[in-house]
């Protein structure tokens, strides 16, 4: 019993590993860079890739729920080790603006005519939305901002933020939303 449990997260490991292999090779090259290049980031061989995702797009929306998971249990975690909620809340959105800064990449595969990216936009409203509002309100209830911040609201502000910078070397998207978050103490 042990061994499979063993084997079972070692497997798990492994997965997760390929996914994080793949969202670098997004991020760097796009997500048509080759599987081999993919491959080779994680080192294991393509066919490991295809047994686990038969299709590109089954990979993008992996690495994607994958990226999505690690935000939401983030927002938990660092509200349990944080010197305060709203040192948690700031972190968090350091996160999440990672999580966006390197998803504009993907913003024109999400939004293509492929219906297999269609529940990918609601499930990540689902698991971050909540865990936002978690933050927002921890920092509320501990007075470190003001009370009745809208999660939804908060994170369609700073994703504006993130895209809006574009190819542009001047625009500093992390700076513009520090300037959110500061002003969401009063």
């Amino acid at each position: 019993m042990n061994a499979a449990r063993a084997q079972r997260a070692d497997a798990r490991r492994n997965k997760e590993a390929l996914l994080d292999a793949a969202a670098a090779v997004f991020v760097a090259a796009g997500v048509e860079a080759p599987i081999r290049d993919i491959a080779a980031e994680a080192g294991v061989g393509t066919a490991t890739i295809y047994r686990h995702f038969p299709t590109r797009a089954d990979l993008i929306i992996a690495v994607y729920r994958h990226q999505v998971e690690a935000l939401a249990e983030a927002g938990p975690a660092l509200l349990a080790e944080s010197a305060g909620p709203h040192a948690a809340l700031a972190r968090w959105i350091d996160l999440f603006v990672d999580f966006l800064v390197t998803k504009l990449g993907l913003a024109a595969v999400l939004q293509s005519d492929d219906p297999c990216f269609d529940p990918l936009h609601s499930y990540f409203l689902e698991r971050l939305e909540p865990v936002c509002a978690e933050l927002l309100d921890a920092a509320a209830a501990a007075g470190e901002i003001k009370p009745g911040q809208d999660a939804f609201e908060l994170m369609r502000g700073i994703g504006g933020l993130c895209a809006g910078a574009g190819n542009n070397p001047r625009y500093d998207a992390r700076h513009l939303v520090g300037l959110l978050v500061a002003g969401l103490r009063g």
